[in-house]
């Protein structure tokens, strides 16, 4: 069974961004001022759960923050002092208890469903790659659009690297057909294209051909895979 490392799993820093949420008094106010002095009571109300949500906002920000520090922390010896740990091991240890609280503590917000994606990462990165796929499928099933299709792109992963291609090329087209602002279609063409590329090359260069003339990236990727292809 081929190994997948968390490095292959990550994803984009812009892909861990957690949003702000907006604030409700502000949203509202003309229809507070409508029923007047009666609605007092209910604004303070509303008020003071909005100033608990950003408190909660800020707390679970602060977790994730402080969570993903320990899984980017060195092993052995820190060259400036910052957080570091014997060995890799105790590294994720201690990742998997920070990302574990964080999801424990905050069941369906963003920041749990990203502690849960980490979670799926660390897991397979140490080759348990029963546990990850478990941890994903959560993902992909429980959170909002965004952050199902990392949990889905590292399902077809595990899903290749185990040896079932069928479902991971199922799980990629569905992303080529549902793309989202953390997964776009190209990317998930692309990995489609390099996972077919021995089994199915004359597939893998059909996915391939649009994608030369695409603007950034994409085309260079998609260049450099079709050379990877044996002549027609």
């Amino acid at each position: 069974m081929s190994r997948i490392t968390r490095k292959e799993l990550k994803t984009d820093k812009f892909a861990l961004e957690v949003e702000h949420t907006f604030t409700f008094f502000g949203e509202h106010q003309k229809d507070f001022a409508r029923y007047g002095i009666l609605a007092v009571a209910v604004v303070v109300l509303i008020i003071g759960f909005v100033s608990y949500q950003r408190k909660q906002h800020g707390e679970r920000e602060q977790a994730l923050s402080s969570a993903i520090k320990v899984q980017e922390a060195g092993v052995g010896q820190s060259a400036n002092g910052g957080l570091a740990f014997p060995t890799e091991d105790a590294k994720n240890q201690a990742s998997l208890k920070a990302f574990g609280d964080l999801h424990t503590k905050y069941p369906g917000s963003a920041e749990g469903e990203i502690a849960q994606y980490y979670l799926g990462s660390i897991k397979a990165d140490q080759g348990k790659l029963a546990e990850a796929e478990k941890t994903f499928l959560e993902v992909s099933q429980k959170a909002d659009q965004k952050y199902a299709s990392l949990a889905k792109l590292s399902l077809a992963q595990i899903y290749f690297a185990d040896g079932r291609d069928t479902q991971g090329e199922a799980v990629l087209r569905d992303l080529m057909a549902n793309p989202t602002i953390f997964v776009s279609k190209e990317q998930a063409t692309i990995e489609l294209a390099r996972y077919s590329k021995v089994k199915k090359p004359a597939e893998a260069r059909k996915l391939l051909e649009p994608l030369r003339t695409t603007p950034g990236q994409v085309s260079q990727v998609a260049i450099s895979l079709i050379g990877e292809l044996p002549p027609q």
